[in-house]
């Protein structure tokens, strides 16, 4: 288990993270949306995931939404790097009723995002442009490759959570044992 603090002018972030646990989660963002949401992405990652964030909401989400991405992604480094014995290509489609959105992962050392998911609007009390801020936090600090996109959908919250949820279990695939790769899956010899 890996454990962060990060301490700004704007946020406060204690963070626990196991990549390799049972789906676990304890989400105290401020932020009702993104509690929801870091849950799924517990959920379907299958990550045991802790997360207390005191941020500047008086201003606005964004501050807190990047600095808990970038906090998550630091954590998810830690854990992976150096890479071995994991699949490390995934992908997933999830629907969530009339919404889907496709996710496909890289754990490759080179941090990378595709964004496609042209949404704008409130998900409740939350900027849907906030997603992307936060996946291109966490992919970026992570340093790993994702294409994030939206096949179809109208119900912002329905995209948003399927995008959450697409990211959890392509992770979750992407980082699964397997006992067949013995070293690192590059052939390289490096991630």
């Amino acid at each position: 288990m890996t454990k962060s603090h990060r301490k700004t002018k704007e946020t406060e972030i204690k963070l626990s993270l196991n990549v390799h646990g049972s789906g676990n989660s304890d989400i105290k963002s401020g932020i009702g949306f993104f509690d929801h949401m870091l849950e799924a992405f517990a959920k379907h990652s299958l990550c045991d995931l802790e997360v207390v964030c005191d941020g500047d909401l008086h201003v606005d989400f964004h501050h807190t939404v990047e600095d808990i991405g970038i906090v998550l992604g630091e954590a998810i480094h830690k854990e992976l790097f150096p890479v071995k014995n994991i699949e490390r290509f995934s992908n997933a489609v999830v629907i969530l009723d009339e919404a889907a959105v496709e996710v496909d992962l890289d754990v490759s050392g080179r941090p990378f995002l595709v964004f496609d998911m042209p949404i704008d609007g409130k998900a409740g009390d939350f900027d849907t442009e906030l997603a992307e801020e936060f996946f291109r936090a966490v992919v970026y600090n992570a340093k790993i490759s994702a294409h994030i996109v939206l096949k179809r959908g109208k119900n912002r919250h329905h995209i948003v959570e399927a995008a959450f949820k697409a990211f959890a279990v392509a992770f979750r695939r992407a980082i699964a044992l397997n006992e067949r790769v013995v070293t690192t899956p590059s052939t390289k010899g490096l991630l």
